[in-house]
């Protein structure tokens, strides 16, 4: 009978006659990407030890074995000394056998009444609420500089647009106000897609629990999870919280590829409205008037990448039967890069937004173009008796007559006015200034800058208060 105890995987080589081959021992490691979660499996390990011991499965001493030589090794780890085997597959059975190979055959104990199928579910959590107690950091950090630099730009005159045509006259305050706002709705979305993450997962063992009398609530405590999981079956097999990750970071990424495209024509030399430091911009190879937005431009780009790895999850578990299958291995790749992209995208942001310096004479020579007094002046007849949807066609007329001779609605003379319209008066020319035009809007959500700067002082009040 041949001896397959040295040639077959030490942890799971009984049921094998013979050794994986080289090339399917590289295709179905996951230890070269999983690695990233070794504190995460370390931190689970040392709960489930503490457990197990409380239920009299271990004895204390090696309670105490276990959570030494775990320490041990998560020191070598963080020096860069750990020596990582990709025929030990993954993070786990690498990190198992170190602790083997330091303290014996309590090292092997240390698995019983798990499996891998549940300690990878509860790694990946503990990961991600870890990822997203960073993000929601990041997602701050963001707004308190686009609050800094709306309250800088509230008085601020440009063009509001729809459809990319000057529309209405707002201030650079207000539309970074905006901003603001898609972002307190991602960081409301990060929040409540944490507390999805926040339930544990270990314990449900290889799919249908384990026999033995584990104290899932007292490992959840220690794991700083809200509770343990309901269903076996559903925990093991459970990657909705990473899906939902993934597109709470796609909308993250879509807005500020949305800002990004903003900011690539503001800088243009046909906009001019803003500036960008030299630290955000690089030049090029053979041009060297060039200046490029690099920074908003690849945000702009890396939102499709994130878009990519949301299909590529959701593809990923549209088939799967329960429970665990092999599959769910690739839910790391695209769940990690969409963690850096996000990471590294928001703090490209942060850094930059509050450094913008605003070019205020375009914006406003903008807002005077296009006629975005228009709405304006309709009110203003309204206000004198005029149905809207005749004074919308009176307005209608005047702009028309702008157009052929080349003059704005405030540079119009007041008997040119009143030739569309006899109830016209003197006082009209209040309302067709732009800085009339952005003060009358004074209500809550306006454009006024006293609505901007009480915009600001309430969302620094919620800040305060996270």
């Amino acid at each position: 009978m041949t001896d397959t105890n040295k040639t077959t995987n030490q942890q799971w080589g009984g049921r094998f006659s013979e050794p994986v081959d080289a090339f399917v021992a590289r295709f179905t490691a996951s230890v070269e990407f999983d690695q990233r979660m070794a504190k995460q499996d370390i931190q689970g390990s040392i709960a489930h030890g503490k457990m197990l011991a409380s239920v009299g499965v271990l004895t204390e001493e090696e309670r105490d074995q276990i959570i030494q030589g775990l320490t041990e090794i998560e020191d070598e780890i963080a020096r860069g000394e750990f020596e990582w085997s990709i025929e030990l597959e993954d993070v786990h059975m690498n990190i198992e056998a170190r602790l083997t190979q330091k303290i014996g055959i309590t090292g092997k104990k240390l698995h019983t009444g798990r499996s891998r199928n549940d300690q990878v579910a509860t790694d990946i959590r503990l990961y991600m609420r870890d990822e997203v107690d960073f993000l929601l950091e990041e997602v701050t950090r963001l707004q308190q500089g686009i609050l800094s630099l709306a309250e800088k730009e509230a008085n601020t005159i440009m063009p509001g647009f729809t459809h990319l045509q000057t529309a209405q006259p707002v201030t650079f305050g207000h539309h970074l106000m905006a901003w603001y706002e898609m972002m307190q709705r991602d960081y409301e979305r990060l929040v409540d897609c944490r507390k999805r993450i926040n339930i544990l997962p270990l314990g449900a063992a290889a799919l249908a629990g384990t026999t033995y009398p584990i104290d899932r609530h007292m490992t959840a405590e220690l794991l700083g999870f809200e509770r343990p999981t309901y269903n076996s079956l559903d925990s093991v097999s459970d990657r909705d919280f990473a899906i939902e990750f993934t597109a709470t970071a796609s909308i993250i990424m879509m807005h500020m590829s949305r800002w990004a495209e903003e900011m690539v024509m503001w800088v243009s030399a046909q906009f001019n409205f803003i500036y960008l430091p030299d630290r955000f911009c690089t030049g090029s190879s053979i041009m060297p008037q060039k200046k490029n937005p690099d920074v908003p431009e690849l945000v702009r780009g890396k939102t499709g990448r994130v878009y990519g790895h949301l299909m590529g999850l959701l593809t990923l578990m549209k088939s799967q039967c329960l429970a665990y299958n092999k599959d769910n291995q690739e839910d790391k790749e695209p769940l990690f890069d969409t963690v850096d992209t996000l990471k590294g995208s928001l703090r490209a942001f942060a850094d930059m937004i509050p450094a913008i310096e605003s070019r205020k004479e375009h914006m406003y020579e903008a807002a005077r173009r296009g006629f975005s007094t228009a709405t304006d002046l309709a009110d203003y007849l309204v206000r004198h008796g005029v149905a809207f949807r005749d004074a919308h066609e009176v307005v209608g007329k005047a702009v028309g007559y702008g157009v052929k001779t080349g003059k704005d609605l405030s540079e119009m003379t007041l008997e040119e006015l009143q030739s569309f319209g006899s109830m016209i008066e003197a006082d009209v020319f209040d309302v067709l200034t732009l800085e009339g035009s952005v003060a009358a809007r004074n209500h809550i959500g306006g454009t006024a800058p006293a609505q901007v700067l009480i915009a600001v002082e309430r969302a620094k009040a919620d800040l305060s208060a996270r």
